[in-house]
């Protein structure tokens, strides 16, 4: 597979992701209520994804498939609505650096113990001190992000 364009899609996904955050908080605060504003937010998105498998249904899972599902697997998008809800609720108070660059940092720290660990079903990557001092940095960055 030619992931060429995997990384420029994650940076522009990265992007969006914090534009996304401050459209949410002003939603959010248009609205008056977080969770009005993350069922509107939601909604749009179910029905996006929605016409978008009616243009292209293909493939459908067969029951092999659903069989092997770990039965928490259907929880990401529950999971990723912590973040979102969190990002309305919160990133008028404290700033769109502050919410996003602890959502990263937090994103990150948890990704290196899924990686090291091989939580969750995905292929171990070792810790090692590079990995580690990545996560130091983040830590520093967005500490002086929020304290400045």
């Amino acid at each position: 597979m030619n992931t060429v364009w995997a990384f420029p899609f994650i940076f522009v996904a990265g992007m969006l992701q914090a534009a996304g955050a401050a459209m949410g908080g002003q939603l959010n605060k248009s609205i008056g209520n977080p969770w009005l504003a993350t069922s509107i937010s939601f909604m749009l998105v179910l029905f996006l994804t929605l016409a978008l498998f009616a243009c292209m249904p293909k493939p459908l899972p067969v029951a092999g498939d659903l069989a092997a599902m770990p039965w928490w697997a259907p929880l990401g998008g529950i999971v990723g609505a912590v973040a979102v809800f969190a990002g309305f609720l919160l990133i008028q108070k404290l700033g769109a650096g502050p919410v996003n660059g602890i959502t990263i940092t937090a994103n990150i720290i948890a990704s290196l113990a899924i990686d090291h660990f091989g939580l969750l079903r995905m292929e171990p990557h070792a810790m090692n001190p590079w990995r580690a001092l990545g996560a130091v940095l983040m830590i520093g960055g967005v500490t002086l992000i929020a304290k400045f």
